[in-house]
């Protein structure tokens, strides 16, 4: 038997519910329903849940307001995430599948050999390939609700570039761990950066005391690794490298950025990310 414990409008609300209860490891399952969406628990869990979410609304209204980096309104973030998984799926048309005699595969895909013997660049154009329509859809779409979410924290230009470096840097690092006939593509190792970004943007926003919420945010973003990223497909460690490199791009974010960067610094900043992206595959096919 399933009881309702709370109920939104919001989904997002609902998510945040469910990732509280998902780190106190009580079972539970978001359902919509006519007015949105309803929290439901086993009958026998729902004293301890109630309990959880309690707590965490308790920690949320004590904490402080902390010193945040500037962001980007709602508006403008959906726009940048939504642009990029467009693009995503756009050069996919371009490009197509890997199959023999691809250029866009040969010169661009992440071989860990070619990486390590001088072709960094191949960290970077890697992000922008993918296997097959089923692969570019789920990437394109984790993507634009991710990076968007990551853009509303530290604005266009920042956030863009920190996602970037965060897949980038992934991918370095798996090249240097894997076999050099290891071949990675895709943009999920960037998608799980902006996880570990979002989870460490939340840490460094978190006052000493408030060590409980702290460590919900650590647990929220090892279940969706968890979830997410060990499909049999998957590749966990460059999934578990990109995380990790978005943790600490996003510890740094967090305690560098107390100033805010205007617009036009931001989206300069966003255009430069966007050259970057065509510098690598400029040097990749040149």
């Amino acid at each position: 038997m399933e009881t309702a414990i709370r109920a939104t409008r919001r989904a997002a609300r609902a998510e945040e519910w469910a990732l509280v209860l998902a780190a106190a490891g009580i079972p539970h399952r978001v359902a919509p329903d006519g007015a949105g969406f309803s929290l439901l628990v086993p009958a026998d869990e729902a004293p301890r849940a109630q309990a959880a979410l309690a707590a965490y609304d308790e920690e949320a209204r004590s904490e402080p307001a902390a010193a945040s980096p500037p962001g980007a309104s709602p508006r403008v973030a959906w726009t940048v995430g939504g642009a990029v998984g467009a693009l995503l799926l756009a050069f996919f048309i371009v490009t197509g599948p890997p199959a023999a005699g691809s250029r866009w595969f040969a010169q661009g895909a992440g071989a860990a050999g070619r990486i390590v013997d001088g072709e960094p660049w191949r960290a970077v154009t890697a992000l922008t390939l993918h296997v097959d329509a089923v692969h570019v859809a789920g990437n394109a779409v984790a993507t634009a609700v991710l990076l968007a979410a990551v853009v509303r924290e530290l604005g266009p230009g920042c956030g863009l570039w920190l996602v970037l470096l965060a897949g980038a840097a992934g991918n370095l690092l798996g090249a240097l761990a894997r076999d050099p006939r290891h071949v990675a593509v895709g943009v999920s190792t960037a998608t799980f950066g902006a996880i570990g970004i979002l989870a460490a943007l939340r840490l460094a926003g978190a006052p000493r005391r408030a060590r409980g919420k702290r460590w919900l945010v650590l647990a929220a973003s090892l279940l969706l690794l968890a979830m997410l990223g060990t499909s049999p497909d998957a590749d966990v460690l460059a999934h578990g490298l990109g995380l990790l490199c978005g943790g600490a791009l996003g510890l740094t974010a967090g305690v560098a950025l107390r100033r805010p960067l205007g617009p036009r610094a931001q989206w300069t900043l966003a255009a430069l990310a966007a050259l970057a992206v065509a510098g690598a595959w400029r040097l990749a096919l040149g």
